[in-house]
């Protein structure tokens, strides 16, 4: 079985950097997962007027409010089967800022040969996303259309609402490590959240299966 991100970019995938490839390949025909360990040099959020808009994706684990430098994180990348039987890679990023841990949940499927994203704890949100290889071998995100799932309410949310997402990843020969730049703008508001850092991975044995920590707490198609 060929991973999701594979699936993704086709050809393209060849053109990345080979530990790139590593960390995008994972599938669990190969029963191995990533984790990485690292530091986030700042993470930035928008005005004031936003708080409890991010307070309210932080109760589901999508954003949060704070802000902070040189904090603790760690992501995790395990390939799972979901409940729909959909190929699925976690993204769970864990934030040890001073007073709290914060938490961003995503989950990654194939669909339709492009990556959708579900976000957060009851996957109530999912985005099209865009991905593409950059000139260093490291790949680049964009997101496209946001769909909301709330009980029986089914909405594509305008971009004005939600803004729009940009994710660089990288890996620095220098230093050894990963490196990402995450945004997330609205075209009203600027900036709504972003972080920047760099981080070591490793690989794990998943043959006794995907811890439930990682997973959402309800799966849904929003495809």
């Amino acid at each position: 079985m060929t991973g999701i991100f594979a699936h993704a970019l086709g050809e393209d995938f060849d053109q990345l950097h080979p530990r790139m490839r590593e960390r995008l390949s994972l599938s669990t025909e190969d029963g191995v997962g990533m984790i990485g360990h690292g530091v986030m040099d700042e993470i930035r959020r928008g005005p004031a007027c936003l708080g409890p808009f991010l307070r309210l994706g932080a109760s589901r684990h999508i954003l949060f409010p704070e802000r902070g430098r040189d904090v603790p994180f760690t992501i995790e990348n395990y390939p799972y089967i979901d409940s729909h039987g959909r190929e699925t890679v976690s993204f769970v990023r864990t934030f040890e800022l001073p007073r709290r841990r914060r938490r961003f949940d995503a989950q990654m499927v194939c669909a339709g040969g492009r990556i959708v994203d579900y976000l957060g704890t009851h996957q109530h949100l999912a985005v099209d996303l865009d991905i593409s290889v950059r000139p260093d071998g490291g790949f680049r995100i964009r997101s496209g259309e946001f769909r909301l799932g709330e009980g029986p309410l089914r909405a594509v949310l305008p971009p004005a609402m939600v803004g729009a997402a940009r994710v660089d990843e990288w890996f620095d020969e220098a230093s050894g490590r990963f490196r990402i730049e995450v945004a997330v703008v609205n075209p009203r508001f600027g900036l709504l959240f972003g972080y920047h850092g760099s981080f070591a991975a490793r690989f794990v044995d998943l043959t006794t299966g995907v811890s439930g920590a990682v997973k959402p707490l309800r799966e849904k198609v929003l495809d």
